[in-house]
């Protein structure tokens, strides 16, 4: 048997054990529409159920010692190095991810996860001072349950970088994965975890539809939702949550920006600006999403852009050597050619893609677009560049800005220019001569706006401040004397 051998999670979710599920879903790969396995859904139900098991095993797990929790963390670092290939095979066939792509995200995955391990053993509170003649303390707590809810394009690490941070400092975790990604962003974080040591009822993982998504937001037990998806389900997510006085760490969309200054290395640059609008055929919450070229380059980094397109091979990474894989499914595919089709009516330009390609898209690069086209305005999430020109660094920051979201923004050229850019737009994230797409164990990842409620994930101060609760202790050496 393999590590992630369907015997062991087909037809079946997590919950106290493998269970056999009362209805399945197929596993396709959606390069090809094959079918890989089968996997169990859960229901509404079955996510009450795992909310109480959790509550009752988080108690435990708390009181587990620090160093025994952390080499749980640690083994699971082992366990993603030692079975890195078949976690990659999962992820090119099952997301459609490239090969690098894939290798990139277990990769961040290890690091997720020794990064992580040092989370039992970080200090977990502060002394106080006090007008009394007593100890004043402020401790961390786990919070308790925690749910995550998580998404399709990146799915192994959007997923674990909540699962493993809540879980070194002492919570349960309840898992809803996107069902069209439930193996690689479910089953091969649970598998991973259950081979790790973590105790029976800690991590429980249920794949489902809608109805199981607002189980695990609104069970009682759940003290916690970190959703990582789209805005408009965001918002529902925050206001039930906000209703039943839960916290919600919502990571959402992203129409981020690369600017190009004046004076910068054109072909540089539209390399950068490639790699971020093309990178997982742009099914990435950081895409570069607009491209914001001085005038004086506008044309040249057009051109090499649309160069670049067009040798940009698209296909099926599992058997061919290709930089684009395939869309996640058909109707985002046709949502992704309408933006384009809709805005060339608006009178865009196509310099290169703007065509579907089996199960793909080719990368397209728009020009003569204006900031009130479809695609300028909305998150395509897909291989489209739209670009658009600026005079000035005032009207730069004012055609950033002019967005609904705001998570990531590089700016490519001269470093002081693009330092006073940095500080007039608003952004959870600011690369400087990098393009939008980046993330590390220990960097703080979040947007603004409408792309969420901050950075919430990555590094220990925003885990702790995600995972925990702060409780205030006092000690007196005797009883106080009262007046009553």
């Amino acid at each position: 048997m393999t590590f992630l051998d369907s015997d062991v999670w087909g037809e079946k979710y997590l919950s106290d054990g493998w269970r056999t599920a009362t209805a399945t879903r197929p596993v396709v790969e959606p390069a090809t529409g094959d079918r890989l396995g089968a996997v169990g859904l859960a229901t509404a139900e079955d996510a009450g159920r795992a909310a109480a098991r959790a509550a009752e095993a988080q108690r435990e797990w708390a009181a587990t010692p620090p160093q025994r929790r952390a080499a749980v963390l640690r083994r699971a670092g082992d366990l993603f190095t030692e079975h890195a290939a078949e976690i990659e095979e999962w992820l090119v066939r099952e997301a459609g991810s490239v090969r690098s792509k894939a290798a990139f995200e277990v990769g961040l995955a290890i690091g997720e996860c020794f990064e992580c391990a040092g989370l039992p053993s970080h200090p977990q509170g502060e002394v106080l001072t006090s007008e009394e003649a007593r100890w004043s303390l402020a401790r961390r707590r786990p919070a308790g349950v925690v749910s995550v809810i998580a998404p399709f394009n990146f799915p192994l690490i959007l997923g674990l970088r909540s699962v493993a941070p809540a879980l070194a400092l002492g919570n349960a975790v309840l898992l809803k994965p996107d069902p069209r990604t439930a193996v690689s962003g479910g089953v091969v974080i649970a598998r991973v975890f259950e081979e790790a040591g973590l105790p029976e009822g800690v991590l429980h993982l249920l794949p489902g539809d809608g109805s199981v998504g607002q189980a695990v937001v609104e069970a009682p037990e759940v003290r916690v939702v970190s959703f990582t998806g789209s805005t408009p389900v965001g918002r529902a997510i925050g206001e039930r949550a906000g209703k039943l006085l839960k916290r919600a760490h919502l990571e959402l969309g992203g129409n981020n920006a690369l600017v190009v200054l004046p004076g910068a290395d054109v072909a540089k640059a539209a390399s950068a600006g490639a790699f971020g609008s093309y990178l997982h055929q742009g099914q990435i919450c950081m895409t570069t999403g607009r491209h914001i070229v001085h005038e004086s380059l506008v044309e040249e980094y057009t051109a090499a852009l649309a160069a670049k397109a067009r040798a940009l091979p698209v296909g099926d990474p599992a058997r061919e050597d290709v930089a684009l894989g395939p869309i996640i499914d058909r109707r985002q595919l046709e949502r992704i050619h309408g933006i384009v089709t809709d805005s060339v009516a608006a009178g865009a330009k196509v310099a290169a893609g703007g065509e579907i390609d089996g199960a793909c898209y080719r990368a397209t690069v728009l020009t003569g677009v204006t900031t009130d086209m479809p695609a300028w305005r909305e998150e395509i999430f897909g291989p489209v560049a739209p670009v658009v020109s600026f005079a000035t660094l005032e009207e730069a920051a004012e055609i950033v800005d002019d967005c609904e979201y705001g998570l990531s923004v590089g700016i490519l050229g001269d470093v002081g220019t693009a330092m006073k850019l940095a500080d007039r737009v608003d952004s959870g994230k600011v690369h400087i001569n990098q393009q939008t797409v980046d993330d590390e164990p220990n960097a703080p990842f979040g947007g603004v706006k409408a792309s969420g409620t901050g950075s919430r994930f990555g590094g220990a101060a925003a885990n702790v401040e995600a995972f925990t609760e702060t409780q205030w202790v006092t000690v007196r050496p005797d009883i106080a004397d009262y007046p009553f």
